[in-house]
């Protein structure tokens, strides 16, 4: 697909039938570590899961620190493959896109599951959190002697050694770029990731949170609710029309740790129904909190 911009973007069919529904990824992953998710709503929902720009198989203009143009980049997914109406899930960074996309085209989405957006109050001090994982960011090693290495290396090290197999698979599998001397190199290069990081937080997408009209329904890792609670982002009370769940036993990187939890959660939330998903006793869809 090609935005508004001018950037080519890549969107990739996940299968499945039933309404239409488009997955977001977060800073520095791609739409391809939404398959394990994915495998779960295929009963329910027809799948698509976009590549921001700078990510996955997307190009990658100048200025990405501007959060607005992944706002774009959804849009043009949904214009391309007209999923207008469509329901739509995001994580992190690919939930405030979801958002972007919806302020500037208000009913894009019939309903919105936003895991853990990354936005924020810009009256709010958020400290160097965001420069940090600038920093950090451009220190990421890019170049593996193969996919196989660069998974091993991935699952000794936090956070990805909380991933679950699939997720971890899904992401190294995808989100390398095969080089010409054997070796590979990862497609959201580490001064992408770090001008990403630099962009955060977008005030665009807070201050026009009364704009969202669709359902919305914002998820937290219950392992993260007390520092959006500290921060004092009441995110919920600025949406028309908005609730908030927690998932237990997740951080921030909950769609990549319990998938099978993430589809259950989204399957009721989009259907009102429980899915018929084994997520063990002590792992419920997800409680309302405040």
């Amino acid at each position: 697909m090609t935005t508004s911009d001018g950037v080519e973007i890549a969107v990739h069919d996940l299968g499945g039938a039933g309404e239409p529904l488009l997955l977001v990824h977060g800073t520095g992953f791609h739409a391809m570590t939404w398959l394990p998710v994915a495998q779960y709503l295929r009963d329910h929902f027809t799948c698509w899961a976009v590549d921001l720009r700078g990510h996955g198989d997307s190009e990658r203009p100048p200025g990405i620190s501007d959060w607005l143009g992944f706002g774009r980049d959804v849009l043009a997914a949904v214009d391309g493959l007209e999923l207008q109406g469509a329901f739509g899930v995001g994580h992190s960074m690919g939930s405030a896109s979801l958002l972007l996309a919806e302020q500037a085209v208000p009913g894009t989405f019939r309903s919105l599951y936003l895991y853990e957006p990354a936005m924020a109050d810009p009256r709010v001090n958020m400290g160097d959190g965001s420069k940090m994982a600038a920093e950090g960011a451009l220190r990421r090693r890019e170049v593996f002697a193969s996919r196989e290495a660069a998974r091993l290396h991935y699952a000794s090290k936090a956070p990805m050694d909380t991933f679950a197999p699939e997720s971890l698979a899904a992401y190294v599998n995808y989100g390398f770029a095969d080089l010409d001397d054997g070796t590979v190199r990862l497609k959201c290069r580490a001064t992408t990731e770090s001008e990403v990081f630099h962009g955060f937080p977008n005030p665009h997408v807070y201050e026009h949170l009364g704009h969202v009209h669709c359902p919305v329904t914002l998820v937290d890792g219950e392992l993260s609710v007390a520092a959006r609670v500290s921060r004092g982002n009441d995110f919920a009370a600025r949406i028309p029309d908005a609730r908030v769940i927690a998932l237990p036993g997740l951080d921030h990187f909950g769609p990549m740790q319990r998938p099978d939890v993430l589809a259950a959660s989204i399957i009721e939330t989009f259907t009102g129904s429980r899915p018929a998903i084994d997520v063990g006793d002590d792992q419920p869809a997800g409680r309302e909190c405040a």
